[in-house]
């Protein structure tokens, strides 16, 4: 639009001009309330906040004009944070408020409607804590026994998505808010691409089925590639993606549309056609399998943190994933959960909405099964399931978790409206679209100081509900601070929604609950069927 604008200006005092020296030489006047739209419109061109101002110039004041004529974003609150509700008002404002900077407080106190069934809450404490006094960036030990390169994970990072899926410039934006804030930056299955390294902010390098960035040509890993990857000093840690939420069991899309000569060299893949992961991996197809290329990834790498990522499906896969461990004595660092509602920008709709164990139930079965085969000592989990504020973080580690990813939340702070055009190549404030006419919209050095603001403002709000809870360290938080409404007149917490499983419980069949025995008799460590 930038271009088609610079068209108008021109033509039009082109036009008054011809018009008002040839034909009517009063028709100047037009100028009077043409100039300062022009002007407008330039202003928005060469403006380094809004994006979408940027792209639409004139046009793109639309949106901020019907935010304003719109009733009060409090109003809005009592649709929010509700199961089966798409993600909302409530939680993109809080997005945009910290992302901005912005004191994120609201009038009139509570919005939502505490009767309604599924409303959550947690405990506080009469003997309360000063936030001041409690770690201002607690973090999270990622590595195992095995491990060389121990990495502190901050307790909320950004989760997986690909340059292809994103754009350059939000590519950029993401790593330069992850530099400035102390997190880390997930690559997504698309490999590392030059952006990822431009700011030198911390890198978990994913790979995916398709092998992206270390790719052979027959579909296999190249381990060469892998350990060129890994020596990356931005490198971190390495995950693993055996499914995502998504759409679990289908594998990634990414149109042709997007993508360019630059990301087909990238991937290592051909111009011009969709790209289509496959579901499964080549490199193995068992759970002593899926371990063995665990071990191979962790010497090669120089003994960096390993995990695999996952949305659970049948647990009695999970657990044959545990009885390998067992047998094996391999274990990987970390195991990053997704939930089945989590988003992507394109997938078929009945994977996207019918397929995956959800975030809360699949976090709390991998936290209990760690613990009943005993193996959660070693291993750290991260939990990915539209995480925003730090209610949802409390939340996310009560469940089980020790730390958190986040996609879409960290994609609002840098400027998507979610306009839904993610896989049309339209996207308006060039987040995820490769038009280099929109990408260009985005102004990096701006939207990395947002990405570090929502991600510094919501871990503060994180060590406020702790304080609050009474709690000095978030590894005590568990699931009896968390409770939630049956109906009307039945409240449970999350200990009795989801109860603990005694540890080593599932290493013996007299002492496993009764509810898990199925799964641990179809459980085997050599086939996943």
């Amino acid at each position: 639009m930038r271009n088609e604008f610079i068209a108008f200006t021109i033509i039009s005092l082109l036009l008054v001009g011809l018009i008002s020296f040839f034909v009517w030489p009063p028709f100047w006047f037009t100028l009077i309330p043409l100039i300062p739209l022009l002007l407008l419109g330039w202003y928005d061109m060469f403006q380094r906040k809004h994006a979408i101002m940027r792209n639409f110039p004139i046009l793109g004041r639309g949106r901020y004009l019907m935010e304003k004529m719109r009733p009060g974003v409090q109003q809005y609150f009592i649709e929010s944070d509700t199961e089966g509700k798409p993600f909302d008002r409530l939680n993109r404002s809080i997005i945009y408020q910290r992302a901005k900077d912005v004191l994120d407080t609201t009038p009139f106190g509570t919005q939502l409607d505490v009767y309604a069934e599924g409303y959550e809450w947690m405990n506080h404490s009469i003997a309360s804590i000063d936030p001041h006094k409690l770690d201002q960036d607690p973090r999270t030990i990622v590595g195992g026994p095995a491990c060389k390169q121990l990495y502190p994970a901050s307790l909320f990072n950004v989760s997986a998505m690909s340059f292809g899926s994103l754009s350059s410039a939000a590519i950029m934006a993401l790593n330069g808010g992850a530099k400035i804030g102390g997190f880390a930056h997930n690559t997504g299955e698309g490999g590392i691409s030059p952006y990822h390294k431009k700011f030198e902010g911390d890198l978990i390098y994913q790979i995916g089925t398709g092998y992206f960035g270390c790719r052979s040509k027959d579909g296999h890993i190249d381990w060469d590639e892998f350990v060129k990857r890994c020596e990356e000093p931005s490198v971190k840690m390495v995950e693993l993606k055996l499914s995502q939420g998504a759409k679990p069991g289908h594998g990634g899309i990414l149109p042709a549309k997007k993508v360019t000569k630059e990301i087909a060299e990238i991937r290592g893949i051909e111009m011009g056609k969709d790209v289509l992961s496959p579901p499964y991996h080549k490199e193995f197809d068992s759970p002593m399998g899926l371990l063995q290329t665990i071990k191979k990834m962790q010497d090669l790498s120089g003994g960096k943190p390993i995990g695999f990522k996952l949305c659970v499906g049948s647990k009695q896969e999970f657990f044959a994933i545990c009885k390998a461990m067992i047998s094996s004595g391999i274990r990987p660092d970390f195991i990053a959960v997704d939930g089945g509602e989590g988003g992507t920008g394109a997938a078929p709709l009945e994977f996207s909405n019918s397929v995956g164990m959800p975030f809360k139930e699949g976090l709390a079965f991998v936290y209990d099964a760690l613990v009943g085969f005993d193996l959660k000592k070693d291993i750290k989990i991260f939990a990915a399931g539209k995480v925003v504020t730090g209610f949802h973080i409390f939340r996310a580690l009560a469940l089980g978790a020790d730390a958190c990813y986040s996609a879409r939340a960290m994609m609002m702070a840098v400027g998507c409206i979610q306009a839904l055009e993610c896989n049309n190549n339209h996207c308006p404030t060039g987040v995820a679209t490769q038009d280099p006419e929109l990408v260009a919209g985005l102004n990096v050095e701006d939207k990395k100081d947002r990405v570090a603001n929502y991600h510094n403002e919501t871990v503060h709000s994180f060590v406020e509900l702790m304080a609050a809870a009474g709690i000095k360290e978030h590894e005590q938080i568990n699931r009896r601070h968390i409770n939630r409404r049956i109906s009307m007149n039945t409240i449970k917490r999350y200990d009795e929604i989801y109860p603990y499983v005694e540890k080593g419980a599932f290493l013996n069949m007299d002492t496993c609950p009764e509810e898990y025995k199925i799964f641990l008799e179809e459980a085997h460590a050599e086939r996943f069927d």
